[in-house]
């Protein structure tokens, strides 16, 4: 019965994971020649792929150790990536998003012959609003494609082009069909029965004239979002005030190496106020941060080594076996990190006496850990 459970769960998340973003890639791309009759299964199949596809993207890309809460200024370790949009800009790229979804909306849920020309190429505009944050993602992130795992991010952008393409496509054939447009509809200022009035004779290059409202529309937005509290150029430094990305303007440190393995090496990553840095050290090569605490524990293991080898090769086995799991499930949390520190501190005051019982100059043997030249 374990055996079977366990059968339908890896199923199920084998399902979850990789059964459903090419089933909804394919369905979406097959939608572009072939007319799907059910309407409402096809809209919640489109809802869902952006839906899902959001959630995957941000799950993907936590494995792929990037930071979302992190700044470019800020220090991070080992294969940790920063932000790849500026916290700042989160506003103003989501208002701009979901203009495009209800413009999309709009479209869907009206037959195009019964709205305003001008309406459709402003819904038109709007969803080149949202390809535009789209295309500037894709860019942005192109550093995380260098592997098949991290070019997973590119489904997403390419699923939403595809509907997007499918929805003005549909809207243009559904306009052609009928021949018959009211004057009407086209509303009672003689200035905006103008502008429908020459849309329509341009029906069929209502996606090219869409280009030519894209900027307007960005820049009404752009002014409402201003009114709100916006900075006037968040869109702009959404993907320029960042670091590690293509478009990236900043520099940010150079990132630390933290010995993922042992729990001194992490708790050392925790608050500075609390774990109390002292200087840069090196292991195996790589610069890391060190403590009091990780250089007294070092000192300790160094007096095992010397002074009962077997008895320290077993304790090796021991921490080695039991402390990697906790110090992956903690290396990445900062408080976490602190609780360690605290936690470590009577085995600290414990290896500091037995360093001050055995060694002539303690002091000293503490000082030279991780040191280059150390032995």
């Amino acid at each position: 019965m374990g055996k079977f459970l366990e059968f339908i769960f890896t199923g199920l998340v084998f399902l979850l994971t990789l059964g459903i973003p090419p089933f909804l890639s394919l369905y979406n791309f097959i939608g572009i020649f072939h007319k799907w009759k059910n309407k409402k299964l096809k809209y919640a199949l489109w809802s869902l792929t952006i839906v899902l596809g959001v959630i995957y993207t941000y799950g993907l890309m936590l494995l792929l150790n990037v930071m979302f809460d992190s700044k470019w200024s800020e220090q991070l370790y080992n294969r940790q990536m920063h932000q790849p949009i500026w916290s700042g800009g989160y506003v103003t790229l989501i208002v701009i998003s979901l203009v495009g979804v209800v413009g999309a909306i709009i479209l869907l849920s009206n037959n195009v012959n019964n709205i305003p020309p001008l309406t459709t190429v402003l819904c038109i505009s709007s969803i080149y609003l949202t390809l535009l944050v789209q295309i500037l993602w894709t860019i942005q992130c192109l550093p995380l494609a260098i592997d098949f795992a991290g070019a997973l991010y590119l489904l997403v952008p390419f699923n939403i082009f595809i509907i997007a393409f499918t929805i003005i496509r549909y809207k243009i054939q559904e306009w052609c069909q009928d021949d018959l447009h009211e004057d009407r509809i086209y509303g009672k200022s003689a200035f905006i029965k103008q502008i429908n009035h020459t849309l329509y004779k341009y029906s069929n290059r209502w996606p090219v004239l869409g280009l030519f409202f894209v900027i307007p529309l960005l820049g009404v937005l752009l002014l409402i979002l201003i009114l709100f509290g916006q900075e006037p150029d968040a869109f702009i430094k959404a993907w320029t005030e960042t670091s590690d990305w293509t478009l990236s303007l900043k520099e940010g440190p150079q990132n630390l190496i933290m010995d993922e393995h042992y729990l001194c090496t992490v708790a050392a990553g925790g608050h500075e106020k609390i774990v109390k840095p002292l200087r840069m050290g090196e292991r195996h090569g790589h610069r890391i941060i060190v403590n009091r605490q990780l250089l007294i524990a070092n000192a300790f293991e160094n007096v095992l080594e010397e002074k009962t080898p077997k008895f320290h090769r077993s304790i090796r086995n021991f921490y080695d076996k039991y402390g990697f799991p906790i110090a992956d499930l903690i290396r990445t949390n900062k408080i976490a990190c602190d609780v360690t520190y605290f936690i470590m501190k009577p085995l600290e005051w414990l290896f500091l006496i037995v360093l001050y019982l055995v060694d002539s100059k303690p002091e000293n043997r503490i000082a030279v850990q991780y040191l280059p030249t150390s032995r």
